[in-house]
């Protein structure tokens, strides 16, 4: 499980979709992103705690599938892989799902690791299946 909460444009963009009927410009887009991160990037959605190791992208999820409804939690319905390092090093202690491939974003949803992940050279971060929780509580 995780720890889950949506930055402040996110929780902006859904009061509008719910109170107003204005999607947001990156709902009706297929793929999402998952990225990692050193720190908790907070409300404001900071991008400064991202990964840096070397090897290290944003992995693509396709929106119709990646994720299992469990009802109030949210889990991954397939293993997500990221590049393996070939070098630096990272405590990966969040991840976040964004819309974008790299760079600023505007959608953030953010979860706390229930451990830190220590990436080094020749490590692979990766969920399996049902790993990652992602929930409105």
């Amino acid at each position: 499980g995780a720890a889950m909460s949506l930055s402040n444009a996110t929780e902006n963009a859904t009061l509008k979709m719910h109170l107003q009927g204005v999607d947001p410009s990156y709902r009706a887009g297929a793929t999402q992103y998952l990225a990692l991160f050193t720190a908790d990037p907070g409300e404001a959605g900071s991008l400064a705690a991202e990964a840096t190791y070397t090897g290290y992208a944003r992995v693509a999820l396709t929106k119709s599938g990646a994720w299992t409804d469990g009802g109030s939690v949210f889990s991954n319905a397939a293993l997500i892989q990221f590049g393996q390092c070939t070098a630096g090093t990272n405590a990966i202690t969040h991840f976040a799902v964004v819309d974008t491939a790299s760079g600023a974003v505007a959608q953030m949803i953010i979860g706390a690791l229930s451990g830190t992940l220590n990436v080094a050279a020749g490590i692979q971060p990766q969920f399996a299946t049902g790993d990652l929780d992602i929930t409105a509580d």
